[in-house]
């Protein structure tokens, strides 16, 4: 599963199951508990049932209705000064919780 079809392709995978999604999503939408279990119950039937080594499938699901959003996903020249601090925060206060969490976890080794 993946997003990246050029590359994926050029690496020559057996299988794959193309998420026309920005990168890092191959999954499905985030929170879509239903775009995840249909991408992988799609995943597998690839799996099952490519014809032939380096066999690509396209996902049906689309992340927009309108092809604009390949310009604005994470396009730092079409964000204001305000919703770029915004996302740093936003940023900022994840990894947090990440050094939270894993702190937590090695202490309890």
């Amino acid at each position: 599963m993946g997003c990246a079809r050029d590359i994926v392709e050029y690496v020559g995978v057996p299988r794959f199951l193309f998420s026309d999604f920005p990168l890092g999503n191959p999954a499905g939408r985030p929170n879509d508990p239903e775009s995840h279990s249909f991408t992988l119950e799609l995943a597998l039937r690839v799996l099952e049932s490519a014809p032939a080594p380096r066999t690509t499938v396209q996902s049906p699901l689309r992340w927009s209705d309108s092809p604009d959003w390949k310009l604005d996903y994470s396009n730092i020249e079409r964000l204001s000064p305000e919703e770029i601090a915004r996302r740093r925060a936003e940023f900022d206060r994840q990894k947090e919780i990440a050094k939270t969490v894993r702190d937590k976890s090695q202490a309890a080794e």
